[in-house]
Order: structure tokens, then sequence, then C-alpha cells
């Protein structure tokens, strides 16, 4: 995720059970929100949003009787853990946007993180990938997933392709030697909601009353293309304009999105 408008909602932690009381104090205190108990949970005020601690992973949930199934990422089960295993390489639009084949997989950079998805399709395919996430909590939600993920051994060499760090992406790519350069840096910024599935509705409503809107996405944009050897590709709306005034050099689409995918050797 890029910069926001919004100051964070107030957020607090909520563990599941007394087995996951440990880690959720820990988490409140590394940083700095109220550790809550089931009935103030339940409550909307003070606290919409709960960083939520159970058994099965580190997620976020609204507060509320009534709010959805918290987001917890998940790299080893359900539809993405799937994709990873078994999806053919030549469906996967982002591998082929950033120029992953038989024979060549490219260093990346997901400058914009998020919940971790193209990253994993990537490593998947036997990319390197570092991921940057400037938010603590969703940066926390990966750690997370990334761990658990750690201890399956069909995900793991998947996963030790994928490096965290929490960081603001601009200033991270600034300070890279030429030497640290990657081939690719891959940028999703934060846009309305690009699907009718309720789950993806779920997901980017409560991430966009975390995070807020994207303020800094053209900076993020023309920094990446003078740190980027070979391209910067932009995942955008399928209808959504270009990201700059630069055209793509070249466009890979899909049914709801596309890649746009900008050659930084031919802007040299």
């Amino acid at each position: 995720m890029t910069k926001s408008q919004n100051s964070n909602p107030a957020l607090a932690v909520f563990p599941t059970a007394e087995s996951c009381l440990t880690k959720a104090s820990d988490i409140a205190k590394d940083m700095g929100f109220p550790l809550i108990d089931n009935a103030q949970a339940m409550l909307t005020d003070p606290f919409p949003l709960l960083i939520w601690v159970d058994e099965n992973g580190i997620g976020l949930r609204q507060s509320g009787r009534k709010a959805p199934n918290p987001i917890v990422i998940d790299f080893v089960g359900g539809a993405l853990g799937f994709r990873g295993k078994h999806s053919p390489h030549a469906k996967e639009l982002v591998a082929n946007a950033v120029g992953a084949k038989a024979g060549h997989t490219p260093t990346v950079l997901d400058a914009t993180a998020g919940l971790g998805r193209d990253a994993f399709i990537l490593a998947s395919r036997g990319c390197s990938v570092t991921m940057l996430e400037r938010s603590p909590v969703v940066a926390l939600m990966l750690e997370d997933a990334l761990r658990r993920a750690q201890l399956d051994p069909e995900v793991s060499p998947v996963t030790a392709r994928m490096q965290l760090y929490q960081a603001d992406a601009c200033q991270f790519m600034t300070a890279l030697s030429s030497e640290e350069y990657p081939e690719v840096v891959y940028l999703d910024p934060m846009f309305p909601e690009r699907s009718k599935s309720a789950s993806v509705k779920k997901e980017m409503r409560l991430l966009q009353q975390l995070l807020g809107a994207d303020m800094d996405t053209l900076e993020l944009f023309k920094t990446a293309l003078t740190v980027a050897t070979r391209r910067v590709v932009v995942k955008r709306p399928k209808l959504a304009p270009c990201i700059s005034e630069l055209k793509p050099h070249h466009v890979v689409e899909g049914k709801s999105g596309r890649f746009d995918i900008y050659h930084t050797r031919a802007l040299e």
C-alpha cells in the first residue's frame, strides 16, 4: 500500500481464545494498541477495526456483532494456495506481465505488497520477490502468513523466495544501490472495488477503511522507473486511465483488469 490521506481509524487487538492472549498482548504492546475483551469487540465505537488474533492466524476485522469474518492471509489453503500449486504458468497474467517464463525468472520488487497475492503467484513461478508494505498492520498480517506457510513442506520453498520489509516504498527504493536494483518493479496501487465478488468487496472496504486513499501513486511510479533495470509493471482496473501521461510500451489484459508495462531501457 502507498501513502494515504486517511488518519488510521482507532484499532484494538482482540484475542479470540485464552491460548492467543500472550500473542495478542505482545502485538498490543509492540504496536501501541489497546487489548480488548469479547464484550468490547462487539461494539463499533471507539474501535471500528480489530486486529483479530486466533489460532488460525492474525487478521483484520470490523467490530460489532454482525461484522463479517476477518481477513486472514493464507498462502497454504484456499483459492490462493490452489493457484500457487496448480494454476498453469500461462494462465497467470501477472507472471506474463513481469516477464517470467521458462528459463527466466526475474527479480521483482513488489512496492505495494498489500495482501501478498501477486507476490505469492510470482514466487510460485520461481521469481525472487521483495515485498514492501508501508502499513504496520498489513505487514503484521503478511509476516504471520509467511510464518505459517514456512510450516508447510509444499509451500515453504515458495515463500522462501518472498522477503518482506515494512517500509515506505519510495524511501526504500531511493536508498538502493545500483547493485541492488531489481529487474522489475511491480505496482498495484489502492483503487476502488474492481470485482463484483463479495469477498473482494469486503477486503477492499476494510483496507480502504484502514488505509484511506493513496496519495503518492505518481511519485511511486516515477521512483520505480529509476530503479527497475528492465520494466515497471502497473496493475490497473481495465477501464482506468494510465497511471501517468507516459504511455505503456505494452499491455497485458484480463477480464476485469490489465497490466501496463513500461520498459525502462526504452526510456533511457
